[in-house]
């Protein structure tokens, strides 16, 4: 029990002086930057959930005009060296994806750049 104890304050010790030193954050190339259609935080948390709430909107009922949609993000977020939200490190979609580990599959399907119309084709 004693080697529990010093082991959770070892690590709670370690936890607090990787915090006091900082994470690296990933750094994004925003195009547009400003109000998005919720703050940093919420969107950080909840973005998947809102993509997959507007895909099923669209799929099912035929809304296609609604202030979540990937071609949106696309829009405000593609980086002004590329048009696209992939590419590289410092692109929005790529950077954030790669820091936190998480499979970006939305583009299997969905063109990455800015200026492309949903409905098959350049604008």
């Amino acid at each position: 029990m004693l080697r529990l104890a010093a082991l959770v304050l070892i690590t709670l010790a370690l936890s607090a002086a990787v915090n006091a030193a900082g994470v690296p954050r990933p750094v994004i190339d925003i195009a547009k930057p400003g109000q998005c259609i919720d703050t940093p935080e919420v969107m950080r948390r909840t973005h998947m959930d809102l993509l997959k709430h507007q895909r099923d909107k669209t799929m099912r009922e035929g809304e296609r005009h609604s202030k979540v949609s990937l071609n949106g993000c696309i829009e405000c977020h593609a980086s002004k060296q590329n048009g696209s939200v992939l590419g590289g490190p410092d692109n929005f979609c790529q950077g954030c994806h790669s820091y936190a580990a998480v499979k970006l599959d939305c583009f299997e399907c969905h063109q990455p750049k800015a200026g492309y119309k949903a409905a098959g084709g350049k604008r």
